[in-house]
């Protein structure tokens, strides 16, 4: 009796040893991975991306003596963008930017800024690094994708670099043309601040921004008149 009792335990043991290693390897199975919630993307938790822009100067100096060649007066810059999701329609966020403004100066009779003499060319350039916050309001239904967008922001920087740059023609010396550079301009503000607005579309939006800050200092030359605080330009995001 005792001996078919252990010969029914083995057969039975023998029975389930197949069934309790099924299952241990079901136990070590790795998850598919698209049961886990995904916290990155351009409409979820966290998203961050390059971008590129240009934007134009626009509208007229405060006064006279500082006329601007238009077409030539302008600010490319490129950055990278942090987005954080709060809800289904709002999101805030921050850019870091690298920037070039420059101011084209017309060559006039009028001309004061910085001094009334003529040149072939002239500009002010002025290399900046801003800080950028965000609050962004999302419309109409969309994925895993940017979407459309009015973005609200206030702008602060510190320009890193600030130059006037002169270009006449030829010298007594048979040269082409001479060209001058003069660093740290001891007249111009070093923090510039202000708002600005992004109108987008996935990767492109419309953007302005306006400068709440003067241009120069108050040591500056009182017949320098205010540049213009405007920018109006496009950008692309990198992603």
């Amino acid at each position: 009796m005792k001996r078919t009792l252990l010969l029914g335990a083995l057969a039975t043991g023998c029975l389930l040893l197949p069934q309790v290693q099924a299952q241990r390897v079901l136990l070590r199975a790795t998850p598919a991975t698209d049961s886990m919630e995904v916290g990155y993307g351009p409409n979820r938790a966290f998203f961050q991306h390059l971008f590129l822009g240009y934007a134009a100067v626009a509208g007229r100096p405060a006064g006279p003596g500082a006329d601007l060649r238009y077409w030539a007066s302008s600010e490319p810059f490129a950055g990278v963008r942090y987005k954080f999701k709060l809800s289904k329609a709002l999101a805030t966020g921050f850019d870091v930017r690298y920037a070039r403004l420059v101011y084209s100066l017309e060559q006039n009779s009028r001309k004061q800024l910085p001094t009334a003499q003529l040149h072939q060319q002239e500009s002010i350039v002025l290399s900046q690094l801003h800080l950028e916050p965000y609050v962004r309001l999302g419309f109409g239904r969309r994925g895993n994708v940017i979407g459309r967008y009015l973005d609200v922001s206030g702008w602060g920087g510190w320009v890193m670099a600030s130059t006037h740059r002169t270009q006449d023609q030829p010298g007594p010396t048979g040269s082409k043309r001479i060209n001058t550079v003069e660093h740290g301009l001891g007249y111009v503000r070093r923090w510039p601040y202000g708002v600005g607005a992004r109108l987008g579309a996935g990767r492109y939006a419309l953007l302005g921004r306006y400068r709440l800050s003067d241009t120069f200092t108050a040591s500056a030359n009182p017949a320098y008149a205010e540049l213009p605080r405007w920018l109006v330009g496009f950008e692309l995001g990198l992603f």
